[in-house]
Parts: C-alpha cells; structure tokens; sequence
C-alpha cells in the first residue's frame, strides 16, 4: 500500500531521525508505528546510521501488530524483521535471524539481556507503550537500564505518558535519557517536584506537586517530546460518552453500605472481608457489578441490575454490534450466563480469529478484557459503540480501550461509550478518578504540544 503521509506524521518521523532520543506522544490511532518504522527506514538504509533495531511492545501488539505494519507499507519494502516471542527456543531462533529489526513483547526483555546470553547488538530501540516502563523497581525496567549505555537512538512511544499523575513520568524519562533530565534517583525527583500529601505517621500514601513544579517538568522534558492529539489532526467521528444507571434494592443497598462500613460482611454463609482499602475498593466495585468473591474464592451474588440495564442497551442496539468491557472473571460467567439464557450470540474477543470475526460484524455482542484490549487491538471495523459493564481505576487502560473504536479508520460517524453505573456505589467515585486523572496528563500533553 502506497503511504501518503499526513503533515504530524512527517513532522513526528523527522523528529525521530533528527533527535536520538525521542519521546513520541500520540493519542492512540495517529499511526505511531508506521511514523517510527518510516524513520527506522530513513536511518537505516538513507543515513545509515543505524544498523540493528529491538522493539519492546505489549504481547500481541509485538507478535501482530509491527510485523504487519512493515508488510502492509510499500516504502517499508526491503526492512526486515524477526519476532522473538514465545518459546525459548523460538525466541532463540528468532534472535539468531540477525534481521534489522527484532519485535520482542516487553516481558522477555529481562529474558534477553540477563538469561539468553546472546550479545547485546541493537544501536536503536524503541519502546511501544513507554508508560510500560514506569516503575522503576520493575524487573524489565532495571534490566533494560543495563543495556542503555550501549543504545546510541531510543524512541517511547505512547498515548497515555502521565495516567496516574507526573510520578510516572520519572521511570519513563529515566529510561531514555539515563537521569539527565528528571534525576538519576527517584528520591530526587520527588523531593524537587513533589510534597507528602495524604500520610499515616511515617508512611506516605500520595505525593501533590510543589508550587510551580508542573510547568519545570514539562519545560525539563520539551526539548526531547513533541506531543500531539488526533483531535488536531484527524477527521475523528463524534465521541458521545453516556451513563445508564442501575439501581439496587434497599436491602441491596443495605448490604453495600455494611460491606463499606464495617469491612467485614455475611452474605449466605460466606464472610468477605476488606483487609485494606485496595481490597476494600476492589470488593465494592464487585457488588456494584452484582457479585462478590468471598475469602475462599466462592461467588456470591449480590443482585442483577447491571445485567437487567445491559439486556435493554443490547435489545435497544437491535443488532447494532457491541463491545462489552468487563473487569472480573464473575462479570463475564454472569454476563455469558443471562445472554445464552437470552439466546443472544456473543463471543469473548481474545483471539486473532475472533477479533477477525468480530471486525467482519459476525459477532453481535463482543466480550473484551482492557486488560488484553488495551494496546494494538484495531476493532473498529466491527462496531462504533461500547459498553462498560464494570469500570476500571486505571485511566491508561480505559483510554486504551475506548481507542479501539474510537480511532482513525471507524466509519460511523458517532462512537458511543456507554457506562452502566450502580447509583450510590463507588462506579461514581471511578468515574470522577478518571477524569481528574485525565486533567493532569492532559496538561502534560498540552505543554509540549508540537506546532505542525
């Protein structure tokens, strides 16, 4: 296929040639790796500066997505690559094909720089996903911090740089300028940029930014990170964001507020408990999707209203596809449960078959995870609207998921999300999260907007 540019994605390749270090925020659907690899090319076989490339991605993203992208475009013609997933010895196999490029998923990067024993050879690396990267305790993130002093160019890529607020930022910035921008130690950087906030005696539980430190992150990061939103520069369709309520019973309710006072609550013989406020959080978001799991890992059900709303969004859709997001594993035996007893088709999307399927509008209702939908997955083919049966905390994967329609390449006009949210549950205080979120990493982006 012919590759006729837009301005942002020649702006974004130059960028990349012309910088060795490179940080790439794009909002999800702009076409980060088509840009990456036409800059790839231009280095490779134009400038030749640069000999042998390892791309780190998501796990499908690395077996699917990359490969297919240098097939598909003619003036990729001529790079060739390996992908160094699965096994050992495919792994093995595929490292010893000394292609230009090597695709590995980013959970075997500690694989191949502290076990697989062969030498490091990559002049460039790109990391898609860079949020990937933000812990900086993390075994992939210390690994691949051993092998940076031997990489000459290093691109992140990502849509989501800040999903839980500035902090994330340091491991990321960390990993491709070794410290010299944001610090060499996160001690350092939170003791520049940062104040305890919410404490207990000596234990801090969250970090707010110092006066100012804001606009210092930004201007420390600019001169290495251009920005941009498909908003600016794409053709988007309509994104049209609703709720449907469902509404407990009192003695539902009752139950809810029981379970959320006293952490501690008996449901027909099976006690839940709360030992924290990460698992507390956790077992109120189950009973506002309808179900809990007890201490001996046993489902207990709480009500159906969510199922009810969901029944009516799916005959109201009247065999309009839709994308069903769900969180736990009970959300999808209990949704698979009420639509075989409806007769309603559906399928969960967690294949390459299903996922051609359901982009061939063959599946009428698709179950998905964020979790394995949130990278690289293009679904828009199949379906412009989705719904969140149950909402998740974190605002890197919602945005990804909400991505896989809402994208470049959708051709209704209008993508819906839908939410069902349980009245006077926590979904209200998720949704809230999200969007204050949301604001922070929205400013960052604004910041180092590029000016195509």
């Amino acid at each position: 296929m012919k590759y006729s540019p837009h301005d942002y994605q020649k702006y974004a390749a130059d960028f990349i040639v012309k910088n060795p270090i490179s940080a790439i925020l794009l909002d999800m659907g702009m076409g980060k790796s088509v840009i990456t690899l036409t800059a790839i090319y231009e280095l490779m076989y134009e400038l030749f500066e640069v000999q042998k490339v390892l791309i780190i991605a998501p796990l499908r993203v690395a077996k699917n997505t990359w490969s297919a992208e240098i097939e598909k475009w003619d003036h990729l013609k001529g790079l060739t690559y390996s992908v160094a997933v699965g096994t050992p010895a495919e792994r093995m196999a595929a490292l010893k094909a000394e292609a230009d490029i090597t695709i590995i998923n980013r959970e075997n990067v500690s694989w191949l720089i502290d076990e697989s024993g062969v030498p490091w050879s990559w002049d460039m690396v790109v990391i898609d996903e860079l949020s990937s990267f933000k812990n900086h305790k993390a075994k992939r993130f210390r690994s691949l911090m051993k092998a940076r002093p031997k990489v000459k160019r290093i691109v992140g890529l990502t849509g989501t740089p800040s999903s839980n607020g500035l902090m994330d930022l340091f491991a990321e910035f960390k990993v491709l300028d070794m410290g010299k921008r944001l610090g060499r130690f996160i001690g350092q950087y939170r003791d520049t940029y940062f104040t305890p906030d919410r404490m207990n005696g000596p234990i801090v539980y969250s970090y707010a930014l110092l006066p100012r430190a804001e606009d210092e992150i930004y201007r420390k990061i600019s001169d290495i990170t251009i920005s941009m939103k498909c908003t600016d520069h794409l053709k988007m369709p309509k994104k049209i964001i609703t709720q449907a309520e469902a509404v407990m019973s009192d003695a539902e309710t009752a139950r809810y507020e029981k379970m959320k006072k006293e952490l501690v609550l008996q449901l027909d013989g099976e006690e839940i408990t709360a030992a924290n406020a990460a698992s507390l959080s956790g077992k109120l978001c189950q009973m506002a999707n309808g179900a809990v799991y007890s201490d001996d890992g046993k489902i207990t059900r709480i009500h159906d209203r969510k199922l009810d709303v969901l029944e009516d969004i799916i005959e109201a859709a009247n065999g309009k596809p839709l994308l069903v997001a769900y969180w736990f594993r009970h959300d999808f035996e209990r949704i698979a449960e009420r639509l075989h007893e409806r007769k309603i088709p559906f399928e969960k999307l967690d294949s390459d078959d299903s996922i051609r399927r359901w982009n061939r509008k063959e599946i009428p209702v698709g179950l998905i995870h964020p979790a394995s939908a949130g990278h690289g997955l293009n679904l828009q083919d199949g379906g412009s609207t989705i719904v969140w049966f149950g909402l998740t905390w974190s605002l890197e994967l919602y945005q990804q998921t909400n991505a896989r329609l809402w994208r470049q390449g959708q051709q209704a006009d209008t993508v819906v999300i839908q939410h069902i949210v349980t009245k006077g549950t926590i979904d209200g205080q998720i949704l809230k999260a999200l969007s204050e979120k949301n604001d922070t990493q929205s400013a960052l982006i604004d910041a180092v907007k590029a000016v195509v």
